[in-house]
């Protein structure tokens, strides 16, 4: 389980040394001291690098997406935790390919998070906004601190990153943890059983107990576990209040309020400024964090507006002037140059909906010299295209006139551009989900089992390699197989 807190990491870091210890499958260093699952597969022991396990979730995503759509997937935007160094983003990256995906860009969660809470929820009368994306996920924390402008309407809207903070390694999996380990000792208090501790079939089911308790413990204030066999015959039973869960996970959940903390601090503002706080990922359902974020920002309401299983994959993508837009249609957007000192800018018309350029139909292109262009781009009632674009510091301004019979796809050209869609991926700890742009609008897609999240989790069975649900089940109904990857049994992300 938990194959995201691998990837792109050493196998003789710290922190994969202390996670090992408590997870029910075996790791060993491989070549360049590269952390290698071990399962057996096929009758045999297998390796399998953190980005193989991946690139087996991110492939099911792509096959859920390629049935609801009817269509082959190509192309995919990642998202990622905002404080995933670049070996563990090319590792991401690594993954999708093995997939058979075109990576086209890796975006931070809190940051796709953002444009999907502007696209869906962003004021047009108040004005600018500042928002604070807190992104408590299965296996990390993002805190995120924007301006949000929605300007003269949703299309030109602005979105400034102001300050991050977070942890890569506190999520709804440490709080498993702590619940793992108390449970251990109680069983050792009560039964004198130390060789428990390395019974991985055991540690696997204490798990997805201590996963479903702690999701019963948002709703309630006490639960159980349950496990027979659990060790050496012996049937386990105990129970757990929301109070003992929370002073289990105390530190996590400062930690949790210190990262807020130190985002305010990196920008400069102080707390009573936040306008909004979105919560994301599904370890935001926790009422003790929930209920110290609410009383951080002295009593504030907190937007739960988005789905936080699903707020990432909203907004990985997005078009400049969708198809059907009633014309005359006018549509402006700030634009900066790729590097410091750059003395031009060449502005490519295209048609289409894809989200690569080159799959696309090129209308049009003109230069501009300049920096900082903000192109305008305006269709008329006769569906002529003008785009026009000027520099804000020198009023250098260039411009190109595209008639609509130029060049012009047929509309059965543009039904092909549009239906060979890019899709977005939230590859969650937990939790999976996909989404694809449709109706000017990311559509989340559900799965073979009509579920909009699937489970990050992987199950080796002889010569079978289960994926998302169906490994889940497989886990549950044998426990001793081997599954693993991003999570395991079925807890909330």
């Amino acid at each position: 389980m938990h194959v995201k807190r691998l990837i792109g990491r050493r196998f003789s870091d710290e922190t994969v040394q202390e996670d090992a210890k408590l997870w029910p499958f075996k790791v060993v260093a491989g070549r360049e001291d590269r952390p290698m699952i071990v399962v057996q597969y096929k009758g045999e022991e297998k390796q399998f690098a953190a980005e193989e396990i991946s690139s087996m979730v991110l492939a099911k995503m792509k096959e859920t997406t390629e049935v609801y759509l009817e269509t082959t997937v190509k192309h995919a935007v990642i998202t990622v935790p905002v404080y995933f160094n670049n070996s563990q983003r090319q590792a991401t990256m690594d993954a999708g390919t093995i997939a058979g995906l075109n990576v086209m860009c890796i975006i931070n969660e809190p940051t796709a998070a953002a444009i999907a809470y502007g696209l869906d929820s962003m004021p047009t009368e108040d004005g600018k906004r500042t928002v604070l994306i807190f992104d408590l996920g299965g296996g990390t924390l993002d805190v995120s601190l924007l301006d949000i402008d929605p300007g003269l309407d949703i299309d030109m809207g602005l979105f400034e990153v102001k300050a991050i903070a977070g942890d890569t390694h506190l999520g709804g999996a440490d709080f498993d943890n702590e619940m793992v380990k108390h449970f251990l000792r109680e069983f050792i208090r009560k039964y004198k059983k130390m060789d428990v501790r390395s019974d991985q079939r055991a540690l696997r089911r204490l798990r997805t107990a201590c996963e479903r308790a702690k999701r019963l413990l948002s709703s309630t204030s006490q639960t159980s576990i349950d496990i027979d066999s659990f060790h050496d015959g012996i049937d386990f039973y105990a129970t757990i209040t929301r109070g003992r869960f929370e002073e289990l996970n105390r530190d996590h959940f400062a930690k949790c309020m210190e990262a807020v903390e130190k985002c305010l601090r990196n920008a400069g503002v102080d707390k009573g400024s936040i306008d909004d706080v979105v919560l994301v990922g599904g370890s935001t359902r926790v009422p003790k964090v929930q209920g110290m974020l609410r009383d951080f920002f002295d009593g504030k309401e907190l937007c739960r507006g988005i789905n936080p299983d699903e707020a990432t994959t909203g907004g990985a993508m997005t078009v400049l002037i969708p198809r059907n837009t009633t014309i005359p249609a006018k549509k402006e957007r700030l634009f900066s140059t790729c590097s410091d000192n750059q003395d031009s800018v060449l502005v490519r018309v295209y048609e289409g909906e894809q989200a690569t350029a080159r799959d696309n139909y090129l209308l049009g292109r003109f230069e501009l010299s300049g920096i900082q262009p903000a192109p305008t781009f305006e269709i008329d009632e006769n569906g002529v295209l003008n785009v026009s674009a000027e520099d804000k510091t020198t009023g250098q301004k260039n411009e190109i006139t595209i008639s609509s019979d130029k060049g012009r796809l047929s509309k059965e050209e543009i039904e092909r551009m549009c239906d060979g869609p890019a899709i977005g991926i939230d590859l969650g700890t937990t939790y999976s989900c996909v989404a694809v742009w449709r109706h000017d609008r990311g559509e989340v897609i559900a799965n073979d089992q009509g579920n909009r999240l699937t489970p990050s989790c992987v199950a080796f069975k002889n010569a079978d390699r289960l994926v998302g649900e169906a490994a889940v089940n497989q886990g549950r109904l044998e426990p001793h197989q081997h599954r693993v990857c991003h999570r395991c049994g079925a807890a909330t992300r």
